[in-house]
């Protein structure tokens, strides 16, 4: 079992950390050893290809499995091979453990067909029914956590593209750290029992806080 400073998985595919790197940097395509560095580099990569989708999904779309797969590969697939593709790793963090790797595949296929069928396209014209929609899709695709990196980005990159088709100002997660951040973490637990209203509140506090920034 290593730790790459957030996460413990197990496994041996995504295990392998650049040289180099003292393990805290998982093995990618640009030799980077550095975590500030690459955290830089996703950084960007994640602006960008934001951009695109907003391009790529219109107010219309109805969000697939296969789409998730398709953001996160536009993202990463420059820095890991492993971009796009579901996890051959078990991941946990603290004493919370994420869905089991061999679970992956068959559980996105239920995420397909109930969250992601029942909430997109996000066109609820009341606010409580957008927060609602996107707390469950949000909980559902981190409990998940299909991928061995980047899971919580790529979930808030959605929150951000079904708000947009709802009519919303882009999600502003500035707010979420600290003290929001560990709620946020206990929000996520709480969707194990398809409690979703911690995560509602998480999202009532960012909707609140992108209205102000109009």
């Amino acid at each position: 079992m290593k730790k790459d400073g957030r996460y413990k998985t197990s496994g041996l595919v995504e295990d392998t950390f650049e040289p180099g790197s003292q393990g805290r940097v998982l093995k990618n395509k640009l030799g980077v050893t550095g975590k500030r560095a690459m955290d830089e580099i996703e950084a960007r990569e994640q602006l960008r290809v934001l951009n695109e989708f907003l391009e790529m999904f219109d107010r219309e779309h109805r969000f697939s499995a296969g789409d998730i797969c398709r953001m996160h590969g536009a993202w990463l697939g420059s820095i890991y091979e492993w971009a796009g593709k579901y996890r051959q790793v078990n991941i946990s963090k603290g004493d919370f453990t994420f869905a089991m790797a061999r679970q992956v595949t068959m559980l996105m296929e239920k995420f397909e067909n109930g969250p992601l069928r029942e909430f997109t396209p996000c066109l609820f014209a009341d606010n409580e029914k957008i927060i609602h929609a996107v707390a469950v899709v949000h909980t559902e695709l981190v409990l998940i956590h299909p991928f061995r990196e980047g899971n919580g980005r790529l979930a808030r990159m959605l929150a951000v593209l079904m708000g947009l088709q709802a009519g919303l100002p882009p999600f502003d997660f500035g707010g979420l750290k600290g003290k929001t951040k560990r709620e946020y973490f206990v929000a996520v637990q709480a969707g194990m029992a398809y409690n979703y209203v911690p995560m509602e509140s998480i999202f009532r506090a960012v909707l609140k806080r992108s209205l102000r920034q109009e």
